[in-house]
């Protein structure tokens, strides 16, 4: 009978310890940068939350060392009457100089509304799928697409910049998976519109690792100067599997949302990003700095919580960090 390595190799498969000392030497970044979006994407798809509570969760984000928050969104409030505050909320907003606020914007007209309200820093969505488009956003990926430029040249015009945000990256809940050629595509025509930067949203979390390697890959191929961040959902518990193949692939810009709020309105099934402190409390412990304090964000997932009224998916906020314990039991006390 072969050895248990002799009959491993000959199956094609790596030995164990092989694979264990693979990973263990793989590099990643020693510095990561999060955007929290829980003020936006995470409360969007939730009952309305008062102004004041939406200005205290903000607020209590600004002060625990996160560089990067998507405060709010300019969407008419018809469409998301949850986020129909906005300019309200960022007028009351404690803002930080520490801290790069930005808004989400999904046409010309919330371009100028987060222009006029301040914002120097604006995201615009576009679906890479159309059906998901004209479900978002009334209108087909080429007209919003059409639409870029003259928004984009508006931004800049005022001294804003603009990221563009491909949504649906990776699969629609209409229309299933999405090619990777389609994606690059949007992506390349928001750059010649004079995107800034990239982001690519798994707005059903339908990402899976291999899926992030394919498209990460062929977008540096494609753009290989260009700034690329992810936005990453836990639909279907693939979340941090995917942020940690994206790092160890060199990317260093991630959405995620405290406690594990949000989804989108138009994407049935979609509850549910990565929760900002799950993300904090792994790579904290690989070393990967973040300049968050794991421990005020805790304290502000659960006001999160107490706000939207119900548990929120967060793991790490129900059972603490990892270096956390509990009293031992007196029966198994030494000496008892």
């Amino acid at each position: 009978m072969a050895a248990d390595g002799d009959a491993i190799r000959g199956s094609g498969l790596a030995p164990c310890a092989t694979l264990v000392g693979e990973v263990a030497t793989m590099q990643v970044p020693s510095r990561v940068w999060l955007r929290e979006v829980g003020p936006r994407d995470g409360l969007q798809n939730e009952p309305p939350v008062p102004t004041a509570g939406k200005i205290e969760l903000l607020d209590a984000l600004s002060k625990t060392g996160l560089s990067r928050i998507e405060a709010v969104s300019f969407v008419h409030p018809k469409a998301i009457p949850q986020m129909g505050d906005a300019a309200e909320v960022w007028a009351a907003a404690a803002k930080s100089p520490h801290v790069t606020y930005s808004a989400l914007v999904p046409n010309p007209v919330g371009a100028r509304r987060a222009v006029e309200a301040g914002f120097t820093e604006l995201e615009v969505v576009v679906s890479a799928s159309d059906t998901h488009n004209r479900a978002n956003l009334n209108r087909t990926t080429a007209e919003s697409l059409a639409e870029l430029g003259p928004l984009i040249e508006y931004a800049h015009g005022r001294g804003a910049r603009c990221q563009v945000i491909v949504a649906t990256s990776w699969g629609c809940p209409y229309e299933g998976d999405i090619p990777v050629e389609q994606t690059v595509g949007v992506a390349r025509a928001a750059l010649a519109a004079g995107a800034d930067s990239l982001a690519y949203g798994d707005t059903t979390g339908m990402a899976t690792p291999t899926r992030v390697e394919d498209l990460v890959g062929r977008t540096r191929e494609a753009f290989p100067d260009t700034s690329l961040a992810l936005h990453f959902h836990n639909t279907r518990g693939t979340g941090l599997a995917n942020l940690l193949t994206a790092l160890r692939l060199g990317v260093t810009d991630f959405d995620a949302s405290v406690g594990g709020l949000g989804g989108c309105p138009y994407a049935p099934g979609a509850s549910g990003n990565i929760a900002t402190e799950e993300v904090v409390h792994m790579l904290a412990d690989m070393g990967v700095e973040t300049g968050v304090d794991l421990e005020l964000l805790l304290d502000v997932a659960a006001t999160a919580e107490r706000l939207v009224g119900h548990q929120v998916p967060s793991q790490v906020l129900r059972a603490g960090p990892r270096s956390r314990t509990v009293p031992t039991p007196a029966n198994l006390r030494p000496g008892d």
